[in-house]
């Protein structure tokens, strides 16, 4: 069965909110202090966008020009259904493609499914359609067919790794494939040769001089394009650095490079807190659209903002709605500290979108281009960790609500007036928090920015030292959120005061999933048609979560947990083991998701999501009367005017008949009229009986040859126990047998020296779950924290000669000249944090030799 067709999930309470589809109905004014963002903003067509930013990176790009490739003539295509396609009979059990549904992409403005082919070392191109399956009875049903022949995306030349995951930008021109430690581009539309339905495209490689070849050193924890941007794309590497670079200008250097420090020097007591899992763009909502959110695998969440791509186009209504309220709210405040915030902001907003400060003569542009802009004197702050308050009594979160592991998955969703954040644990467990605030830009004063900039002047690239702020998570816990009828004075400075928003714990969902040696691998993944449903990939199946509690868009409902539904399911008892290799989501004409699922052998799955099914009238508010009334009619055999008999006539009364005689023609008129009556009420009712009563026999006919099939079907079942009695008792008595069997080796162990031991006590077991988190989660973030370090030193203490020139870049300018390419700050900070870690290195060795003498003593 390769089509499935999943029923709908049941309804949410009738207290729950109703599903927000993303349409362009504004909502009502908001009554809490996170405020609703306008509709999302739109983005240039592909054409218009390609066009604009071929014109724009035209004199500055050093790609080739695209060679021609000759024509050949398209045989028409034929439609199977999407899991019959021959692309996904290969058989080849996903060898050198990790699970984790990466390996697949979806284009749905050419409707057009990208697969990686791991034997091929390909991309098959699939050209896909939803068609009405059943057009001539409800026009429910849909069916996802894909066309046969398709294309096949061969590199120009071979990759040499593994891809691990796959990527295609906003207009549908570019690939991303990403693997363990490399990262190249490959041009859809820039072919080298075709032959027959195999086409070579040109393939580019990205970071070279930074990325390791020998696999060795850095990792590429994840890649994704930008929301905003058709060219840019972000890469987070395991040395904890941001990257974001630019496909029009150059893939060898990134085009703003941030380096994270989410701990300050001497603060770090877990390996885990300074290792970067994964990151998430924000979503179209204020200040949410220039922030980058990272996840560390301690579970904490940093933010970056402002961060926006040079060249990227924004809705011009909604920076002007920023660069407003800022004006607005934050200059004039009696706060010294949200005055400073409040310019810093103006200014880079100003310098960012120039059209703000300026009227331009054509009011009628819809869109903003973002111009490169960077302070020198100053660097962005990484705000964090953004600090969990509980909504009862307004503090932290208790160690018991935590979750266990570590983290491994993260996703941002904005739904209405809420931003949710969603981290993944190792151990199965999902953690679905709400920022309580508006996010705000921040800066760090004094920390100087290291520009390029070009012989004109003109800004080429950025890098910074991003650091946390130690005063921030402090500030944070004293957070109180403020009520509906609290003092909006007071409430826009707390906005504007420089500290990062806190989160609000809505749920953490437990999947249950087999406990493992090591952490499951769970990938997540958002619906493209109900924001608040999003889906969950591991090693057992897919789960759906949904969300039936938002607390700013519906601050009325009360509190519901989420539901879990499960999707699909492997029986794998293994739920670390890697499940899709490939995962999209395509939303159709008919309001229904189809969601494409290819697994690691290499089969494809199609399950159709229903949309939004409101509860039945059964399933609401219905009195027991109404109810009891419709069963007790349903369920009668003979109907009730039968039952209840014929309505007798209306006799007169008996005074005005004794008047009359049987002679008389008034008597003889009243007898034939009662006789005309009585025949009509009682003969036809007789004949109503009878025909009513032969129907019935039939009935009772059809019920007694059924009854009598049942009857024979029991003996039956009757005749096959009797027969497998003795085979039962044989059964028990072997039991039995095992059982006294037990028994006896149960005695046995009692008389060994271990039986007397004690079971471990409170203290002993907290101390053996510490032992386990420092051998599962600190050891393996120590050990990738030393391989990035040195990877980091080799590269700066042997640089690369003429990478500048090659690349056409010129070297990094500062506002000192006379500096080498390493220079005395660069040498002193790596040998600092070379000092730190062989400090981290001897506690740890303290701690493990304490761990070896209390395990002695516990042996002993």
């Amino acid at each position: 069965m390769t089509r499935i067709t999943a029923p709908p999930p049941p309804s949410s309470p009738p207290s729950s909110p109703p599903p927000l589809r993303h349409s362009p109905a504004a909502l009502g004014t908001p009554r809490s202090r996170r405020r609703h963002s306008p509709s999302p903003s739109l983005a240039l067509t592909p054409s218009s966008s390609a066009s604009a930013s071929a014109s724009a990176s035209a004199s500055t790009s050093s790609r080739p020009k695209v060679r021609p490739s000759p024509r050949r003539a398209y045989a028409a295509a034929q439609w199977v259904a999407l899991p019959s396609h021959p692309a996904f009979s290969r058989g080849d059990g996903g060898e050198g493609l990790g699970g984790g549904g990466g390996g697949a992409a979806w284009d749905a403005s050419a409707s057009r499914l990208y697969v990686w082919d791991p034997s091929a070392r390909g991309v098959h191109r699939i050209c896909v359609r939803v068609r009405d399956a059943e057009a001539g009875k409800d026009g429910e049903d849909v069916a996802v067919e894909a066309a046969v022949p398709s294309e096949m995306l061969m590199p120009e030349t071979d990759l040499g790794y593994k891809v691990t995951h796959l990527s295609l930008n906003t207009d549908g021109s570019s690939l991303l494939l990403a693997g363990s430690h490399n990262i190249s581009i490959l041009y859809v539309h820039e072919r080298v040769s075709e032959d027959g339905d195999k086409v070579i495209c040109r393939t580019v490689p990205v970071a070279s001089q930074i990325l390791p070849s020998n696999n060795d050193g850095i990792k590429v924890l994840q890649t994704s394009w930008h929301p905003f941007s058709s060219s840019h794309f972000g890469v987070l590497t395991s040395d904890a650095v941001f990257r974001l670079f630019d496909l029009s200008f150059d893939l060898e250097q990134p085009e703003q490079e941030f380096y994270l420090q989410p701990i300050l020097p001497g603060k770090c007591q877990n390996a885990s807190s300074i290792c970067p899992v994964a990151f998430s763009y924000g979503s179209d909502h204020l200040w949410d659209r220039f922030s980058v959110f990272i996840l560390f695998s301690d579970g904490s969440i940093f933010v970056l903002c402002p961060i926006v791509p040079f060249g990227s186009d924004y809705n011009k209504k909604h920076i002007q709605e920023i660069y407003e309220d800022v004006n607005s709210f934050g200059l004039k405040s009696s706060n010294q500290n949200v005055v400073t915030n409040s310019r810093l902001a103006i200014a880079w907003l100003e310098a960012t979108f120039p059209d703000l400060s300026r009227q331009p003569a054509d009011n009628s542009a819809l869109m903003s281009r973002a111009h490169p802009y960077a302070s020198l004197d100053d660097s962005l702050t990484l705000q964090g960790p953004l600090c969990r308050v509980c909504e009862e009594n307004n503090e932290p979160e208790s160690k018991s609500n935590s979750c266990e592991g570590k983290a491994v998955g993260f996703v941002y969703s904005s739904v209405g007036k809420d931003s949710i954040l969603v981290t993944a644990w190792g151990s199965g467990q999902l953690q679905i928090d709400a920022l309580a605030d508006e996010i705000q830009p921040q800066w760090s004063i004094g920390i100087p920015t290291r520009l390029n900039v070009d012989s004109h002047g003109q800004i080429k690239s950025v890098a910074m030292i991003c650091d946390s702020n130690s005063e921030d998570s402090w500030a944070m816990r004293s957070y109180r959120p403020s009520s509906t009828g609290s003092n909006v004075k007071s409430n826009t400075d707390a906005v504007w005061m420089g500290h990062s928003p806190p989160l609000l714990r809505l749920a953490i969902v437990d999947l249950a999933l087999a406990k493992t040696s090591n952490d499951s691998s769970l990938s997540l993944f958002l619906d493209p048609l109900v924001p608040e449903r999003f889906y969950c990939a591991h090693g057992g199946g897919l789960d759906m979560v949904t969300l039936h509690f938002l607390p700013f868009s519906y601050p009325e409902m009360a509190s519901t947990p989420p539901s879990v539904h499960p999707i699909l399911t492997t029986g794998n008892n293994e739920a670390n083991s890697p499940f899709l290799s490939g995962f999209v989501t395509i939303a159709d004409a008919y309001g229904h998701v189809q969601l494409v699922s290819i697994t690691c052998p290499g089969e494809c799955f199609v399950v159709e999501m229903k949309g939004w099914k409101e509860p039945t009238p059964l399933q609401l508010d219905i009195d027991s009367k109404s109810i009891k009334d419709v069963e007790s009619f349903t369920t009668g055999m003979i109907s009730k005017e039968l039952i209840a008999g014929p309505d007798p006539p209306i006799v007169p009364s008996s005074s005005s008949l004794r008047s009359l005689t049987p002679d008389s023609i008034e008597g003889k008129s009243t007898l034939h009229h009662y006789i005309k009556v009585f025949h009509e009420y009682y003969v036809e009712y007789g004949h109503k009986v009878f025909i009513e009563l032969k129907e019935h026999g039939d009935y009772l006919k059809t019920e007694i040859e059924d009854k009598q099939k049942r009857l024979q079907a029991v003996k039956q079942s009757l005749l096959s126990i009797e027969a497998k009695d003795q085979d039962i008792n044989n059964r028990i008595n072997r039991a039995f047998k095992v059982y006294n069997l037990l028994e006896k080796r149960i005695e046995g162990f009692k008389i060994l020296p271990a039986a007397n031991k004690k079971p471990l006590s409170q203290a002993e077991q907290e101390f053996k779950a510490q032992l386990d988190r420092f051998a599962d989660v600190e050891l393996d973030a120590l050990r990738s924290s030393i391989t990035a370090l040195s990877a980091r030193m080799k590269r700066f203490a042997h640089p690369a000669i003429g990478s500048a020139a090659g690349t056409g870049m010129s070297t990094w300018q500062t506002p000192k000249v006379g500096r080498s390419h390493v220079s005395d700050s660069q040498m002193s900070l790596l040998k600092s944090s070379l000092e730190k870690l062989s400090l981290l290195n001897e506690e740890n060795n303290v701690k493990l030799r304490l761990i070896e003498h209390e395990l002695k003593n516990q042996e002993q």
